[in-house]
């Protein structure tokens, strides 16, 4: 099997460790980048099958990043499923604007994570934040 290829761009160590430890377990493996400049040179050299990406990392934030990896003809069709402590419909509404296709509120269970992630990469889901 060919095993799904993940960017995970988030600053906090704990959900980092968490949402990597149960995608792996589950067989997909994961790239982690902690600010979002990593995460785009990362998302350009790992070419990811989907990105979950913090809005609220250093250096450059997701949503900035999201809208660079959706302009760059390379990363561009790559799926980005927010990831933000902010949950107001506005902020859904900014995060679609930059890019993202899929969006989660934070504090998000790990399970529900896993479950946004099938929906993308073996359900075929398009676009739907």
């Amino acid at each position: 099997m060919d095993r799904k290829r993940i960017l995970l761009v988030e600053d906090h160590e704990d959900n980092r460790n968490i949402y990597r430890t149960i995608l792996e377990h589950y067989g997909y493996r994961v790239v982690v980048a902690s600010d979002g400049r990593s995460g785009i040179q990362l998302a350009r050299e790992e070419r990811p099958d989907l990105i979950l990406m913090d809005l609220s990392i250093p250096f450059v934030d997701g949503w900035e990043a999201t809208r660079v990896l959706k302009q760059d003809v390379t990363t561009a069709a790559i799926p980005i499923i927010a990831l933000s402590a902010h949950a107001l419909a506005e902020d859904r509404e900014r995060a679609r604007d930059a890019g993202c296709d899929g969006y989660l509120a934070k504090p998000v269970e790990p399970r529900k994570v896993l479950a946004e992630v099938k929906r993308f990469l073996e359900d075929g889901v398009a676009t739907t934040a």
